[in-house]
């Protein structure tokens, strides 16, 4: 196989790839933000004592936990228009979809976090009088914070890669642009290779920025993924 390589006509149009970066990013940092409230919710109603709170918040977790993640999609861009009424653009379909899933994800991981602090750790804290909610803010949450860290940034970067999928709704992000691109110079190897190394290089970044974090909190080290 003798392929020349040639990134010239990627080169020339890099301005609708940073486009389409910064259109993944601005979907990214917004579904993380929505889905961390989203995520708080749905963690206090399953760690609730009360049923008819905890059933619902369950079944909305699993549903989201075992369906794929493009079924969030079109269901957003496609079927939730026809219950509410109003259509929706591919932005903020995109950010229904992920900002819902990923509050079911983080749902999870917010309540493990509680759950995993010992029960020794609120009855001390309930013999020195402190009220339930001063055991869960004072003594609780910030050990519980800590454990959930890891798994929240992993968490975090697998919905920066499912952004990808926003493209199926033609939201201009990074893969959307690139299929402009490719269609323009009919270069898919240079332009799919630039797409993924764009990728790579923000997960890695992000991923020793994360490691710095936990380091400093003096967390062990996430294990390399093999």
């Amino acid at each position: 196989m003798n392929y020349q390589w040639d990134f010239s006509g990627v080169w020339a149009h890099r301005d609708m790839l940073l486009a389409g970066f910064v259109g993944t990013l601005k979907i990214a940092a917004v579904a993380i933000a929505v889905g961390v409230v989203f995520g708080v919710v749905l963690a206090a109603l399953r760690l609730s004592g009360r049923r008819w709170l905890s059933l619902p918040a369950l079944w909305f977790i699993e549903f989201y936990r075992n369906t794929p993640p493009l079924v969030h999609f079109f269901w957003a861009f496609y079927a939730l228009p026809v219950l509410i009424g109003v259509s929706l653009d591919p932005y903020v379909a995109a950010i229904v979809a992920l900002s819902t899933q990923s509050g079911a994800f983080f749902a999870e991981v917010f309540r493990g976090g509680v759950v995993s602090v010992e029960r020794g750790q609120w009855e001390g804290a309930r013999a020195i009088g402190m009220k339930p909610h001063q055991a869960l803010r004072r003594v609780v949450l910030p050990q519980a914070m800590a454990r959930m860290l890891p798994p929240f940034i992993e968490r975090a970067f697998e919905l920066i890669k499912t952004t990808a999928l926003a493209s199926t709704l033609a939201y201009a992000d990074l893969l959307y642009e690139a299929m402009q691109v490719n269609s323009i110079t009919f270069r898919p190897l240079e332009v799919y290779t630039v797409v993924a190394a764009i990728f790579f290089l923000t997960l890695l970044v992000l991923s020793i920025g994360a490691r710095a974090i936990e380091h400093r909190l003096g967390l062990p080290a996430r294990p390399q993924e093999g």
